[in-house]
């Protein structure tokens, strides 16, 4: 009997329409566009506004839409929806109910994941996990978030980097040798160095938590570079490895878009060159677990069916990983 694995048979995704510029940025904090672009490689960020709409899920009804674009689907039929954010429109309900129900997929249970800049690798493996046992043969996989409602304008630090976007991807069970072929997750908790630290059950939202601007991302720049570089790099290489693949092999590596210098130290580390290396930070900024599907969304017209694919990213919690699949089909007109 042939395996059951899990391929993308198709990828969307979305960006709100206002564009946030580095000359912006700096009319908030003290820092400029060479500062920002040179030790970032941001130029420009979407921000959502709230008269174009608000929360996640619209974002991901937007996204959706871009999928349907070239891909078409019945709602009906997805038995199962993930949702990868941190930021959901509320604590509860889950933002996949809310945007199966928005969506017409009235037959599938929405969940969702929050692994922060990873989420897309945890949300496929989950997907991979329903599809690859038999029970499910449609999912569909959310991941993206609204940095920007928890993103601290005071703080130059992190200010310049968040944006907000999503994307999707619709999995579909296969026996032909494509889709998800392996994956390496990790965590570690870690609270001190990347955090929110208020909204949860330790610091409830009050007047003292918003006083004490505990609602906002705050890093250790240094820390998360340091540990994302050899996270990313490690389990990424890790990967290639024990699936017998050579450098030559490898089509593309779509790293989570956090900061040029870390793409730049990964892949160097692989001895992965750009031209194989997705990178579109400085035209949407760090998006968290939006990161990755927006990159195979832009270069889904470069994509042909059998290449091969290594997802890596690193965030919050720690989480960390690594993601290898072989896409599942050409481009379509």
């Amino acid at each position: 009997m042939s395996k059951i694995h899990a391929v993308i048979t198709g990828i969307g995704g979305y960006v709100p329409n206002y564009v946030m510029t580095n000359e912006e940025i700096s009319t908030m904090v003290d820092t400029n566009d060479e500062w920002i672009t040179k030790r970032i490689g941001i130029k420009e960020r979407r921000i959502l506004k709230s008269e174009e709409g608000r929360g996640i899920t619209y974002l991901a009804e937007k996204a959706l839409g871009n999928l349907k674009l070239k891909h078409e689907f019945n709602p009906l039929e997805i038995e199962a929806v993930i949702f990868a954010t941190t930021t959901p429109d509320y604590i509860l309900p889950n933002a996949a109910s809310l945007i199966a129900q928005k969506a017409g997929m009235t037959k599938a249970f929405g969940l969702d994941v929050s692994a922060a800049c990873s989420g897309f690798l945890y949300g496929l493996e989950v997907a991979n996990s329903f599809i690859s046992s038999g029970k499910y043969k449609k999912v569909m996989c959310f991941s993206g978030d609204v940095l920007s409602t928890v993103t601290d304008y005071k703080d130059r630090n992190t200010c310049p980097i968040f944006a907000d976007g999503c994307g999707c991807a619709l999995l579909e069970a296969t026996d032909e040798p494509v889709g998800i072929i392996d994956s390496i997750l990790c965590s570690e908790g870690n609270v001190e160095h990347l955090h929110i630290y208020g909204g949860g059950s330790i610091n409830p939202a009050g007047h003292e938590t918003v006083d004490q601007r505990l609602h906002y991302i705050w890093q250790d720049g240094k820390i998360v570079f340091k540990h994302a570089v050899s996270s990313m790099s490690d389990t990424s290489e890790k990967l290639i490895k024990r699936n017998n693949l050579s450098l030559n092999d490898v089509d593309w590596v779509v790293p989570h878009q956090a900061n040029l210098r870390i793409i730049d130290a990964v892949t160097n580390r692989l001895g992965i060159p750009m031209d194989k290396v997705m990178v579109n930070i400085q035209k949407y900024g760090n998006t968290s677990a939006g990161t990755i599907p927006l990159c195979l969304w832009d270069w889904e017209p470069k994509l042909r069916k059998g290449d091969n694919i290594i997802l890596t990213a690193f965030g919050a919690g720690f989480t960390w990983g690594a993601t290898y699949l072989k896409w599942g089909y050409d481009p379509k007109d």
